[in-house]
């Protein structure tokens, strides 16, 4: 996609939209072109404006395996999204944190080692269902209620991925999933994506060679920022799966964010005395 942020991704180690109001509003049923476009209008917005930030981080994180002692960790963090100016005049949005504790006791580094990671939904997940996508994603609409007006839309997609188009596409491998969108504002409230044969990278050790099944889901929800109101993460989750029957090893991973603020630098003069 083209646009003020690059470099859109996730990885598992694992608006105002005008169009979008004026569609809700109306006797009519959007199409999932209409759809689409109120989607776009609200990623631009997002892209554009949504400024550098940070927040309550808690995540838990855990791998569970036959025979093997359970591993869990639990981290609480401060998560910051930076607007990061690039060389060639763009912006990217950077994710990072700061680990407050880990399991309740004082974080002594600030290494997040799993067991199960994820990353990239801040800076990209709004783009799964979006005009741009629309070259690597089969998109259909699911059939409206009309009695019941204030339900989501939602919209369900598969991946078409190509050598040719590959590179463009914000998911990179075989996926396939639902987004819901509130009618009124065109802004996603829950994304959901199931990868079926997804490569699994384990938080701690990297690359296990493994393929399992992964649910996706991410919680969205208004937050004001500054001026600006732009629709968060609330909550993330995440589950894999590989193998089956008595040899099934699933690696979770669930985050709730909230306590959202504007990262704002202040200044102050002070008159010095002669």
């Amino acid at each position: 996609m083209v646009s003020s942020t690059c470099c859109r991704g996730v990885a598992l180690v694992v608006l105002l939209g005008l169009s979008g109001g004026v569609l809700a509003q109306g006797a009519k049923t959007p199409s999932l072109g209409e759809i689409l476009q109120g989607l776009e209008a609200n990623l631009n917005h997002y892209d554009a404006g949504v400024p550098s930030l940070f927040c309550d981080e808690y995540a838990t994180s855990s791998r569970i395996e036959p025979g093997e002692r359970d591993y869990n960790r639990v981290t609480d963090s401060v998560f910051r999204l930076r607007r990061t100016p690039q060389p060639d005049h763009t912006t990217s949005l950077v994710e990072s944190r700061e680990i407050k504790s880990f399991d309740g006791k004082p974080a002594t580094a600030q290494k997040m080692d799993g067991p199960a990671l994820l990353s990239g939904i801040f800076e990209g997940g709004l783009a799964v269902a979006s005009v741009e996508q629309t070259k690597c994603m089969n998109y259909s609409l699911q059939r409206v209620n009309k009695k019941r007006p204030s339900e989501p839309y939602v919209v369900r997609f598969a991946t078409v991925l190509t050598a040719q188009n590959r590179g463009d596409c914000f998911l990179q491998e075989e996926s396939k999933g639902r987004v819901f969108i509130d009618p009124a504002s065109m802004q996603v409230k829950r994304l959901e994506i199931t990868t079926p044969h997804h490569m699994i990278e384990d938080g701690s050790a990297y690359a296990t060679g493994d393929v399992g099944r992964r649910e996706l889901s991410v919680d969205y929800a208004p937050v004001l920022l500054g001026d600006g109101r732009f629709w968060m993460p609330s909550a993330i989750g995440m589950r894999t799966t590989s193998g089956s029957g008595f040899d099934t090893v699933v690696w979770s991973f669930r985050a709730v964010y909230r306590n959202y603020h504007r990262m704002e630098v202040t200044s102050r003069i002070h008159e010095g005395k002669d």
